[in-house]
């Protein structure tokens, strides 16, 4: 009797487990530990500095003078740079090389988690600065007010920046990408340098204000925040209905 219990109990701590079925596939995004809470307050952030810019006196009119200055100092070299970032950065082109990268990423890695969750991140900045916009309906500056208007652009949805809300985003796609890498800290730096001349682009252009700009780094960190942490929470459940040659990365099967 003894010895029969004494065997159950090393067949117990012997016999391997099985591990997860999802545990193969799924990769979480990094999030922070109250994710809910932060991206509550980074949109709270947004629509405070919104309402700022609405309903202080004069804020417009001084930020539309950073626009003038920019736009009396135009240089060659520096025009070429952001009008290139004004298409790479549009929402065409920008789409388009979100899918692309996406469809490389599960072509070439057979990972078609990673690749949807790669272009949900991309694409989440996108989706709240379209949020905002609505939100705030503010007019872009007046192209006629400025010196060298260089892509003249009207209409109410100037806050905050699709552009630079999706440079944000991506630069955040792209670290997710790498993490746990020898590329993940040049990729990291490499990103927010990005996201930072995107923003500056966008005022040297004359099509945004710098509220506008800054207004996108805290919509597109909200966004990804906020889906991370319901990629982690509700994704898995998913992912177990997916068969395992689309889910499982190629050098895992």
């Amino acid at each position: 009797m003894h010895g029969s219990t004494h065997d159950d109990r090393l067949n117990q701590h012997t016999a391997p487990t099985a591990p997860p079925a999802v545990g193969t596939r799924f990769r979480a995004l990094p999030q922070p530990r109250h994710w809910l809470p932060v991206g509550i307050l980074l949109c709270a952030a947004v629509v405070v500095l919104g309402l700022t810019v609405q309903l202080v006196p004069g804020d417009t009119t001084a930020e539309l003078g950073v626009d003038q200055n920019l736009s009396q100092h135009h240089v060659a070299a520096l025009t070429a740079v952001a009008m290139v970032i004004n298409l790479v950065f549009g929402p065409v082109v920008g789409l388009l090389l979100i899918a692309v990268a996406a469809l490389a990423i599960w072509l070439f890695r057979r990972d078609l988690v990673t690749a949807v969750a790669f272009g949900l991140t991309a694409c989440s900045g996108w989706v709240a600065s379209e949020a905002f916009k609505l939100m705030f309906a503010r007019q872009r500056p007046n192209p006629a007010l400025l010196f060298d208007p260089l892509a003249p652009e009207t209409g109410s949805n100037s806050f905050p920046s699709g552009h630079v809300s999706f440079a944000v985003a991506l630069a955040f796609a792209l670290y997710f990408l790498v993490r746990g890498t020898r590329w993940s800290r040049p990729v990291a730096i490499a990103g927010a340098a990005m996201a930072v001349i995107v923003a500056w682009s966008r005022v040297y252009v004359g099509v945004h204000y710098p509220t506008d700009v800054i207004a996108s780094f805290l919509a597109a960190s909200a966004a990804v925040v906020l889906l991370a942490g319901l990629w982690n929470r509700f994704a898995p459940r998913f992912l177990d209905r997916l068969p395992a040659a689309l889910s499982a990365p190629a050098s895992r099967r």
